[in-house]
């Protein structure tokens, strides 16, 4: 991870880190703590933009504005308006999100989706895309600002 961090830090655009305060009261107000990869992340920087341009590919949220996808996607917090442990943690440019499934783990550390809006919240359209924040952000960092997981999808979809 920390190789992964050194490359946000040196040719991207990350915000200056979260306090320890705001990751305790994150986690007490979201009733469910960081992993370690998201821990090193938002210790190191309370978000970022990854790639240049106004329009970036990948916005990683700050703690402040983590939220369950079902209010930034649907607008209700209700359970018919998607799965309520699904958190929006980054921002796509093409007004989709990728989402934190922190409803499972593996290994300790929390999958990651694709939140494609129209399809939003069934899961077929919703499927994991990383099984950890280190290999989102390994992917995203040697995307050259595409969504990486697309290709792999149409290739699974075959």
């Amino acid at each position: 991870m920390t190789e992964l961090l050194d490359a946000v830090a040196a040719q991207h655009f990350p915000h200056p880190p979260a306090t320890v305060a705001a990751v305790e009261a994150f986690e007490h107000r979201m009733g469910w703590r960081l992993d370690p990869d998201l821990r090193a992340f938002y210790t190191r920087f309370d978000g970022a933009r990854l790639f240049r341009g106004s329009n970036a590919p990948y916005q990683i949220l700050p703690l402040a504005e983590v939220r369950r996808a079902r209010v930034v996607m649907a607008q209700a917090d209700t359970d018919t308006a998607g799965p309520s442990d699904w958190y929006a943690v980054c921002q796509l440019q093409d007004s989709n999100y990728v989402l934190l499934d922190v409803g499972q783990q593996t290994h300790g550390r929390y999958p990651l989706r694709d939140g494609y809006r129209e399809g939003f919240p069934d899961p077929y359209y919703c499927p994991v895309i990383a099984r950890s924040f280190a290999e989102f952000l390994s992917g995203a960092l040697a995307s050259g600002g595409r969504s990486f997981w697309l290709k792999a999808l149409e290739v699974q979809g075959e």
